[in-house]
């Protein structure tokens, strides 16, 4: 049975099957992520329908190497990646001018952050986070190195799989999706509870990176490619 277009969005709503769940057995975190009562809704003014302009500028994009601390200072520890892709609406239309923004752990597991408690070695040529912008046709690119995994250890048995974290901004701060993407061929895929949080097999699979057959050149490097779909029945799922 189809489903009606809703009239206010006017494109496909996505299935709920290929979102991830709300709540999540053994991870508390979704209980307290998803709202006791329905939500109330309030109009939206003009402002916060189409500002703040210039958001590019704002947060200061530029092309993105994460692989390096400074243009100048040594490379990062691990295996060095490009991660390449696309963003796009449910037509396949490009999102030109989205700002994303990029963090994840270095090649040990270890987050620069003061509440990453996991006993792994910070990289100091490594800062974890950055920020781009996608050209006309809604591409994006930028150099990392490969993430470890990491426990966590408030559950006592749970390891995360190598993954990245992708938040993309569009016109105004009221539209913006965060995700996680991982690594094809990571046995800890099969237990991670946010990834199979994810019931659809065919929408899981779009939380994986795509591996083309790498190129060898002056830069040894390992390519990953992910194009987000931010609406509609096939868009991307999200993931906190």
């Amino acid at each position: 049975m189809k489903t009606a277009v809703q009239p206010h969005t006017g494109y496909w709503p996505y299935n709920d099957q290929t979102q991830m769940d709300r709540q999540i057995p053994r991870y508390p975190r979704s209980f307290t992520r998803v709202p006791a009562h329905p939500l109330t809704e309030r109009p939206l003014t003009l402002t916060e329908l189409t500002g703040p302009a210039g958001i590019e500028n704002r947060l200061g994009v530029e092309a993105l190497d994460l692989s390096h601390a400074a243009p100048e200072e040594p490379r990062a520890l691990g295996q060095l990646i490009l991660v390449s892709g696309r963003v796009m609406d449910e037509d396949g239309s490009p999102i030109a001018g989205a700002v994303i923004e990029i963090w994840q752990a270095n090649s040990c597991g270890k987050y620069i952050h003061e509440l990453d408690r996991f006993d792994a070695p910070l990289d100091p040529n490594f800062t974890g986070q950055g920020r781009l912008i996608t050209d006309f046709e809604g591409r994006y690119q930028f150099l990392s190195v490969k993430p470890g995994a990491y426990p966590v250890i408030e559950s006592g048995w749970w390891w995360r799989p190598p993954h990245i974290h992708f938040s993309i901004f569009g016109p105004s701060w009221m539209n913006r999706y965060v995700t996680q993407i991982f690594f094809p061929g990571e046995p800890l895929n099969q237990i991670d509870v946010l990834l199979n949080g994810v019931k659809d097999e065919e929408a899981r699979q779009t939380l994986i990176f795509e591996a083309p057959p790498p190129e060898m050149g002056d830069v040894q490097r390992i390519p990953f490619h992910r194009d987000f779909v931010l609406r509609g029945k096939r868009a991307t799922p999200e993931l906190p």
